[in-house]
């Protein structure tokens, strides 16, 4: 009997070696777990690698839910050699209570696990939390949920009306509030970098600025999803100082930057955005005449190689 259940963990663990998702089949190449050098010249400070890694995050919230569906086990599921080797741990799951999915996550730094390898504090720049959230799954316990929501995405341009958004919503809400909005980050990859954003932007429009990735977000809804936070307020504020007498109005220009700084907030909240020319639901980011063609992939600044992987 010993002999069967050891010849069966040997069979699970080739299979997981060999499995097209294990993270030493398709994960980045040439990037570096974190170390003590970290702690003088932190890795994160690289965008490069700070969106690779992201990326990975992502990809891992993909996998809890493929590893729920085919009942892994702990010791053989694929999601935690995503997060594992840049020392984070898998803090709380996002469910979609309609069908019981995974649709996001919340990783934390792992304290622990980064002293075992001598890394005395946290990289500079590295997030105490990050709030990852997964696209559309293909699969059938997810197929009619996701592509719901992809629907409400491209009919109405929101995705308020979604008990996603709600979770996803509190989820980042409590973690900037447990570990300040510097030290998280939300991200996710097409219809949850339709949620990341819009989640986003709901925390910025309290002046809670979170800093968010978005990979391959479609943009059916750019002209009004990356609107700056700030304008309806500043025109808001000049019609009504138009209404003033124009004694009152000549008050105190310093009196109007304070008040405009109250509605607006002195921060702006600027998504990071990553797209790829060939894929046709986010290209016209970069091209929206469609007169380019297919050239490398961009971010605001560059691409995330990753991103055709998740």
């Amino acid at each position: 009997m010993a002999t069967t259940n050891t010849v069966e963990e040997a069979l699970r663990k080739v299979e997981g070696e060999a499995h097209l998702y294990a993270f030493h089949v398709s994960g980045p190449r040439n990037v570096a777990p974190p170390n003590w050098r970290d702690i003088i010249s932190s890795s994160w400070k690289d965008s490069n690698y700070q969106r690779i890694v992201i990326a990975c995050f992502i990809q891992a919230v993909y996998l809890l839910e493929l590893d729920r569906q085919e009942n892994r086990a702990e010791a053989n599921s694929l999601a935690p050699t995503w997060w594992i080797p840049f020392k984070y741990k898998l803090s709380q799951t996002l469910i979609d209570e309609r069908d019981g999915s995974i649709f996001g996550a919340i990783l934390e730094w792992d304290r622990t696990a980064a002293l075992a390898d001598f890394i005395l504090m946290r990289p500079r720049g590295a997030p105490r939390a990050v709030v990852a959230l997964r696209g559309t799954l293909l699969e059938s316990q997810t197929f009619r949920r996701d592509i719901e929501d992809d629907l409400r995405f491209l009919a109405w341009e929101s995705l308020q009306g979604s008990i996603r958004f709600n979770i996803a919503l509190e989820a980042l809400k409590s973690i900037a509030k447990n570990h300040g909005s510097n030290n998280v980050c939300v991200a996710g990859h097409s219809l949850g970098a339709g949620f990341a954003l819009q989640v986003g932007k709901a925390l910025a429009q309290q002046g809670i600025y979170v800093e968010t990735h978005l990979f391959k977000q479609p943009s059916v809804s750019l002209a009004r999803s990356l609107r700056n936070v700030g304008e309806k307020a500043v025109f808001v504020w000049k019609r009504f100082k138009a209404m003033l007498p124009l004694n009152q109005v000549a008050v105190s220009s310093e009196e109007d930057t304070q008040k405009i700084e109250s509605l607006v907030g002195k921060k702006k909240w600027i998504p990071h955005l990553y797209v790829n020319n060939s894929d046709h639901i986010c290209c016209s980011y970069t091209d929206p005449d469609g007169k380019e063609g297919k050239k490398d992939d961009k971010e605001n600044m560059g691409p995330p190689t990753k991103s055709d992987r998740i």
